[in-house]
C-alpha cells in the first residue's frame, strides 16, 4: 500500500527543481522520497539545518570597524570589559582546555 504527498510550492522553485532533479538523472517524486527514506535512516533531517549567519572572519569595511570599535569604547567607559585573564579562563573551561 502507499500514500499520497501533496504538497505547494511556487511555480520558480518547482521548475528549477525539476530541471536539477532531471539533470540529475531523476524527478522531483523520487527526489522526496529519497529525503523522506534519508530521514528515517538518520533519524532526522539529512543535512545540516542552521540560521544562516555572517563569519565573523570576513574583512570589514572600514565603516564597520569604526563601528565596532566605538562599540568597544562604550563597553570600555562603562566597565563592561573582563580581563585578559579572564577570558582565556572561560575558554579553558567551556572549550575543556
Amino acid at each position: 500500500m502507499s500514500s499520497t504527498i501533496q504538497i505547494r510550492v511556487d511555480d520558480e522553485l518547482k521548475q528549477k527543481s525539476d530541471s536539477l532533479f532531471k539533470e540529475l538523472g531523476t524527478d522531483t517524486t523520487s527526489a522526496v522520497r529519497m529525503f523522506l527514506t534519508q530521514a528515517v535512516a538518520t533519524g532526522g533531517f539529512p543535512f545540516e539545518i542552521r540560521r544562516v549567519t555572517p563569519s565573523p572572519y570576513l574583512p570589514l569595511s572600514e565603516e564597520d570597524m569604526m563601528k565596532k570599535l566605538e562599540r568597544s569604547r562604550d563597553y570600555s567607559k562603562r566597565g563592561s570589559v573582563k580581563s585578559a585573564d579572564d577570558v582565556i579562563s572561560d575558554m579553558r573551561s567551556k572549550y575543556g582546555l
